[in-house]
């Protein structure tokens, strides 16, 4: 292999476009390890191929809902809400049989959702709750005071999370009768939601 020394490679005089590598080609490699490539201010980037290595992506990801309502909850109790049906899943890391998301990635996640919330005797004391639990603890609530039979709970936060961590959402209701339910999409448009995506750091 021979090796070229210089400072400078620019183009011939009338022409704009410099080529580095041809029909021979097939890896390019730029410095060594402990080089610094620097892009000037004013440099264009235009990515038109595949890049792999940098940047970073939002994956795992997944979103899942809930396909029927629930049953009626039982009073002033956490019930996980197993969401059956998933939109999408990019690695597989939701499990729509235990409700789980366990993302097999270490790194910092955004869990997101929405509840919504069908009590038929509301009062002037009940609650509505959704719970993010991380391992099978909670870790964080998010409480509404209805004063109409429907209400929605729109629920999101950041966990540090290893490869094995889990996260599961609950819901509770404070209200002694009536019907307690969590609506899915059996007959909601918009039917109660469970998401989570990696943050690019």
């Amino acid at each position: 292999m021979s090796k070229l020394e210089t400072n400078t490679i620019d183009t011939v005089s009338g022409t704009s476009t410099l080529q580095v590598g041809s029909t021979n080609t097939s890896t390019i490699n730029l410095g060594v390890s402990g080089d610094t490539i620097n892009v000037p201010s004013g440099v264009t980037i235009n990515n038109n191929g595949t890049q792999t290595g940098f940047g970073g992506t939002m994956t795992p990801s997944f979103e899942a809902f809930l396909s029927s309502d629930t049953s009626t909850l039982s009073n002033d109790t956490d019930t996980k809400i197993t969401f059956d049906t998933e939109t999408y899943d990019s690695n597989g890391t939701y499990n729509t049989s235990n409700g789980r998301f366990t993302p097999g990635v270490a790194g910092k996640y955004f869990i997101y959702g929405k509840f919504e919330f069908e009590d038929t005797n509301v009062g002037s004391t009940d609650e509505h709750m959704v719970k993010i639990f991380k391992n099978g603890s909670q870790a964080s609530v998010y409480f509404n005071y209805p004063n109409t039979n429907r209400s929605i709970i729109t629920y999101h936060k950041v966990f540090d999370m290893n490869t094995t961590d889990y996260i599961e959402v609950y819901g509770k209701i404070n209200n002694s009768d009536g019907v307690r339910r969590v609506k899915g999409a059996a007959t909601n448009q918009n039917p109660s939601t469970f998401g989570a995506f990696k943050i690019i750091e």
